[in-house]
């Protein structure tokens, strides 16, 4: 009876008790169902091979929902090194992580991958899959991981970074899926022979076996890339793919890419003459173009206009400081890679600075303040300057120059639940304002274990006390709310606005910041009702985050069809013929009066082609005059859909345009 006893373990399977056999594994649980591809043991996220241990509390993971997603990509950019292996002798790892709807993994090779190359990896892939090949976990030492990985000249460095300062995984973008947590894991890639055919690094955990993996996945494209993000470092050859749980969902997800090439960006700057990146100047350093130029002053006008109705006050402060400032306001060390290395003169180390703040800080404590000021609030186009590496940047979304529309609210401590409520409510309306109009709220805190937790400054009273205001204030406005556990500033927790777009992407947005601790690094006060000195609590907020970024984002939620408030030529006239140019010349004249850009193509081209030329343009409003227009004292309109309405009196067409235009419409005219 005793050994009975022994050989039955007590587990909980979502919260219901349940009987199993001592040996069992997370993958006899769950034998019934092969969409359940991992499982959380107490929370902890396993492979499926997994020994069950007395009293644990175990959860599935399907190969439907994010985690499972997440392993299923990151098993297949395993597969794709072994493929890359079999295929290139010379290849050696880099680091090969998941990453939103898919994986990458960098390669060292002697030359770049093809097209052709990939074709064939892809082939090499299919035989690993259906081969049937298991992944298999082993813990083992520093010095026979090291020993195992001699070959890889990579692999070796982040397993020297493991040992030194912090644990490697923030080695570089995807090393956390390597090492760190503690212990030094091996995932082998075992045949039905019970060979290993294949090895590397990796904490894991993967899919049990490659007969998981259906034909939803794919090679999509290589290039250069970094080793470790920095320029310093070798360039290797990075291979991105994608892994979806079937054929159908791949299809659909090719469909997305293509129209999200479409949309991207930095082709439509290019082709809408916006912007550019001269290389002269340097990477991630935009320069926008007189058209761009148009939609950043509308965009700058009627947001400094909204923050002023909203009651902030705008200032102005330097790109440069004293480095001091910034060890002060504590961005120094605790920021110190983002920020850009010290400039010397006469014997002082300046700083350009990454962030406003600071400089608000000395506006605040120019003088005294009394409590009737508060809310305090002050707001500026701050340009700011993050070191960010080569390898991260991405046309206008990530970028080293940074335009923020950055304010800073200085409040009581029991204002602050209402000053978050009036940054919140102001952000989500600015954001519809533009046309963005589906959201969610994402609450980052702060890590309360390990080494990262030293990067948080105050104490665990303070932060429990600003992430419950905001935790409250961001579940009053009824939206869904997301946790970002570790993802906050270190100097309090934040509420980003993660905004979808026309295609159902999502872009983080605005930001709320809860600050307790700037206050009292620069000695802020002000004088309460009693005669006191007390400590005022500062808000951070930006509303578009950066202007760069939104251009980006909006470029794409609009495919470059601006709304026409914010379009550059918001109507362009298109004669017939040379001899109705000075009729189409005086309609443009009376959209002029009324403060409408407009533009007349006089130019040579035959009419067919300036239509052509101006859809391109995606011209809002295209109207036209020929010689039964002229003589009826009217225009026609063609539309971005290519529809037309002929025969509209001019002073209509004025009128309609106008009001379109003063009303900020952010959907197409008709």
């Amino acid at each position: 009876m005793r050994r009975h006893i022994l050989s039955v373990l007590s587990i909980f399977v979502a919260g219901e008790p349940r009987s199993v056999e001592a040996g069992s594994t997370a993958a006899d649980l769950f034998a019934d169902n092969q969409d359940i591809v991992v499982a959380r043991i107490n929370g902890k996220l396993v492979d499926l091979s997994t020994e069950l241990t007395q009293g644990v509390t175990v959860e599935p993971v399907s190969i439907h929902e994010q985690e499972g997603l997440e392993v299923l990509r990151h098993s297949v950019a395993h597969i794709m090194a072994q493929a890359v292996q079999d295929h290139r002798k010379d290849a050696k790892l880099g680091i090969g992580p998941y990453i939103t709807d898919g994986f990458y993994f960098d390669f060292d090779v002697e030359e770049p991958f093809t097209p052709e190359d990939l074709k064939k990896i892809e082939k090499s892939m299919v035989k690993i899959i259906k081969s049937g090949q298991t992944f298999h976990r082993r813990v083992v030492t520093q010095a026979e991981a090291e020993a195992e990985m001699a070959n890889e000249p990579y692999k070796l460095e982040l397993l020297k970074l493991s040992q030194g300062p912090g644990s490697g995984a923030d080695a570089a973008e995807g090393a956390s899926i390597e090492v760190g947590d503690g212990e030094i894991t091996i995932y082998d890639n075992v045949n039905k022979k019970g060979e290993t055919v294949w090895k590397d690094l990796c904490r894991g955990p993967h899919v049990p076996s490659t007969k998981v993996i259906a034909n939803g996945y794919a090679l999509m494209r290589s290039g250069g890339a970094y080793w470790r993000g920095s320029e310093k470092n070798p360039m290797l050859q990075r291979i991105y793919g994608t892994a979806w749980p079937t054929k159908e969902e791949l299809v659909a997800y090719k469909d997305r890419i293509a129209e999200a090439e479409r949309r991207d960006h930095r082709r439509l700057g290019e082709e809408l003459d916006l912007f550019s990146f001269p290389k002269t100047i340097g990477p991630g350093l935009p320069v926008f173009h007189p058209k761009g130029g148009i939609i950043l002053r509308e965009m700058e006008n009627y947001v400094r206009t909204r923050h002023i109705e909203e009651g902030f006050q705008y200032v102005k402060t330097p790109h440069i400081s004293k480095e001091d400032l910034f060890y002060t306001s504590g961005h120094l060390p605790y920021y110190a890679d983002g920020m850009f290395p010290p400039m010397e003169d006469e014997g002082q180390a300046y700083r350009l600075k990454a962030m406003n703040c600071p400089m608000h800080n000395e506006i605040f404590r120019s003088r005294g303040r009394s409590y009737r000021e508060l809310p305090l609030r002050f707001f500026e186009f701050g340009t700011v300057y993050r070191d960010e590496k080569s390898g991260v940047l991405q046309g206008l979304t990530r970028v080293r120059m940074i335009t923020q529309d950055d304010s800073h609210s200085y409040v009581t401590k029991e204002q602050a639940p209402d000053e978050v409520k009036h940054l919140l409510n102001f952000m989500l309306s600015l954001l519809k304002d533009f046309g963005l109009n589906d959201f969610y709220l994402e609450l980052s805190t702060r890590d309360t274990e390990g080494d990262k937790k030293d990067k948080f400054i105050g104490t665990d009273e303070q932060w429990e006390e600003a992430t419950a205001v905001l935790e409250q204030v961001a579940a009053e406005t009824g939206l869904e709310l997301v946790a970002d556990p570790g993802g906050a500033a270190f100097y309090g927790p934040k509420i980003s606005v993660q905004a979808k777009d026309a295609i159902g992407r999502t872009w983080q947005m605005s930001t709320v910041q809860y600050d307790f601790n700037q206050p009292t690094r620069f000695g802020l006060e002000f004088q309460a009702s009693d005669g006191s000195r007390q400590e005022p609590v500062m808000i951070h907020s930006a509303k578009f985050g950066s202007l760069e970024r939104f251009f980006g984002v909006l470029t794409e939620h609009y495919a470059g069809a601006f709304p026409a408030w914010l379009a550059p030529v918001q109507v362009i006239g298109v004669p017939v013929a040379e001899a109705f140019n000075d009729y189409m010349g005086e309609v443009a004249a009376k959209l002029a009066a009324r403060g409408v850009r407009v533009e007349v193509d006089y130019g040579t081209d035959r009419f067919p082609k300036k239509i052509r030329t101006a859809s391109k343009e995606k011209v809002p409003f295209i109207l036209i005059a020929g010689g039964e227009d002229a003589e009826n004292g009217a225009v026609s309109f063609r539309f971005r859909d290519g529809s037309q309405e002929n025969g509209v009196p001019v002073d209509e067409a004025v009128e309609r345009i106008a009001k379109h235009i003063e009303e900020r419409v952010n959907e197409d005219p008709q």
